[in-house]
């Protein structure tokens, strides 16, 4: 057989197609929306090989649309889960033994299928499944997914190349072995990039893995599942079940061959998995690698020589594109009294020029659904509550319907309590919190901003002032693990901006870097001696 260090296609970004009016782009994903829209399909598990149909279903329909069926999914049942687990574990020597280069070409052809032939697919798809626009699902399912694909496999190359020196007669070198037995992936509803990345990365470092999607997602996940396997994954090594979380992961942890779990969802959620995983540790042959995304309160904090149209600009993207269902969205905001009203009549005239939440099918619509009954029940009950409070007035939005889809309008809350319930409480919906403060009381408001959140995913500040700037940086050093200066909290980009924080927000091992894949592997050191010594005694014996 034949041997190279291989050098893989250097990582690019992929570029954002405009989807503007009579564009191809645009006329192809259309197309592709109606065929879904108009048709239905029955997904079922993939374990192993087969495509596994328990017999018992749930219906997906649109959240813009919930009365109407697109298809239906299977639903796990305990057999399902722990053959789940038998078929990864049966497939882990072959994929953690077939050379490197052999999957990192598995992912970069994946990669090229996205951008080709599936584009409209998994665009389409997550229009339907999420209620995301066209430029909310160009840049989630397209370009990010794609972008994680081709950078993993860069950042696995570099991984795999560094080697530690070695002394004169010996030579020292790292294998980074895949962990020893299978990686539980669950992944949340509101991205599908990374619904793809939290199995492939772990799958593309050697490892087996079992994937529980979001039920609201699994419309969209089926077209990941299409498309690794015309990638060329082989069966066993990524199985996909639905259904019961409890359930499932309670199997899931009680396996001794769990080594790791790549998630991403709820802050309580992650905690109860944690102490699950404490509960069951003298079960497991190896200690669990546990890699976690959870909630945000993310910030704005503008400073008083902010330019109050950036500020607007930012509060009306990071807190309202896809409906604020992002981890990273901006849902509180504070604003220096000096130019408070300016940048609220900027804010509400932008809310104004929106269209009412809508179809993505229209892609003039800027806001679409929330993504179920159960989203849509919360914030109602927020907006209902700080429409009866004296210490909150809504400025803008507060109207909802859900007769036809889960229709919240953007809300903009503002209050005199900087710790009020909707300044602390993770909402993840369009609805954001405004504090007024002296501008005087920067300081106090930079203690303030650290203080009130137990979660430190994201937050922004907005200065032209370098000094208040640097201020800031420090003292909220702590308050987010991606930290942005004059631009929204939102839209980290693969290879720029590795995404993830501290806190109540999680592990921080950063998606889309480096630091993510090395979870995901057990480096082995080996020592080789070429002359080895054949007497105890060393000289300072004589």
């Amino acid at each position: 057989m034949g041997n190279g260090f291989f050098q893989v296609p250097t990582a690019i970004n992929e570029p954002i197609l405009a989807y503007a009016p009579g564009s191809v782009e645009r006329e192809e994903v259309l197309k592709q929306y109606k065929a879904y829209y108009n048709g239905s399909i029955e997904i079922p598990m993939y374990i192993g090989k087969k495509k596994i149909k328990s017999g018992t279903t749930k219906p997906m329909s649109p959240p813009h649309d919930h009365q109407h069926i697109v298809g239906s999914y299977h639903i796990a049942e305990k057999s399902h889960v722990i053959e789940a687990i038998d078929s990864a574990l049966k497939a882990r020597d072959s994929w953690a033994n077939l050379t490197w280069e052999q999957r990192a070409a598995i992912f970069l052809k994946a990669a090229e299928l996205i951008a080709g032939p599936y584009r409209a697919k998994i665009n389409a798809a997550t229009m339907i499944a999420q209620s995301k626009n066209i430029h909310q699902a160009e840049i989630d399912a397209a370009c990010e997914l794609i972008d994680f694909l081709r950078f993993n496999v860069e950042y696995m190359s570099q991984i795999y190349e560094e080697q530690p020196d070695s002394a004169e007669g010996i030579w020292n070198r790292v294998e980074y072995r895949p962990l020893e037995g299978f990686i539980y992936a669950i992944t949340p509803f509101n991205f599908t990039a990374i619904a793809g990345n939290l199995p492939a990365s772990a799958a593309m470092m050697g490892n087996v893995v079992v994937w529980k999607p979001s039920d609201s997602q699994i419309f969209s996940a089926k077209v990941i599942v299409d498309i690794f396997k015309e990638a060329g994954l082989p069966d066993g090594v990524i199985n996909v079940i639905y259904g019961d979380p409890v359930m499932i992961t309670k199997n899931i942890l009680s396996s001794p061959d769990f080594a790791g779990i790549h998630f991403t969802g709820s802050t309580h959620v992650f905690k109860e998995i944690w102490k699950q995983i404490g509960n069951n540790i003298h079960t497991y042959k190896t200690y669990p690698k546990i890699v976690g995304e959870t909630g945000g309160k993310d910030f704005i904090l503008a400073h008083s020589t902010a330019n109050p149209k950036q500020v607007a600009t930012a509060i009306v993207r990071g807190a309202f594109e896809f409906q604020g269902q992002k981890c990273s969205a901006a849902s509180r905001v504070y604003l220096p009294k000096s130019k408070s009203d300016k940048i609220l009549d900027l804010v509400k005239k932008d809310i104004e020029s929106f269209n009412p939440p809508g179809s993505p099918e229209d892609m003039s619509n800027f806001i679409t659904a929330v993504i179920h009954e159960g989203s849509f029940n919360k914030l109602v009950k927020y907006i209902d509550q700080a429409k009866k409070d004296k210490k909150a007035k809504i400025i803008a939005g507060g109207n909802y319907d859900k007769s036809k889809g889960y229709f919240i309008e953007p809300t903009v809350i503002l209050t005199t309590d900087p710790k009020y319930t909707t300044m602390e409480t993770e909402l993840f919906g369009p609805v954001v919190t405004i504090y007024i403060y002296d501008d005087k009381d920067w300081a106090k408001t930079l203690k303030l901003v650290d203080s009130t959140s137990e979660y430190a995913l994201t937050g922004a500040i907005l200065s032209t002032d370098r000094y208040a700037i640097d201020e800031a940086t420090k003292a909220l050093q702590n308050a987010a693990g991606n930290f942005y200066i004059n631009d929204k909290p939102t839209g980290a980009v693969v290879g720029q901006q590795p995404f993830g924080g501290a806190r109540a927000s999680g592990t921080n091992d950063k998606a889309g870097s480096a630091q993510n894949l090395l979870r995901w592997v057990s480096p082995r050191l080996i020592k080789e001696t070429f002359v080895t010594p054949e007497d105890y005694r060393y000289s300072f014996l004589g």
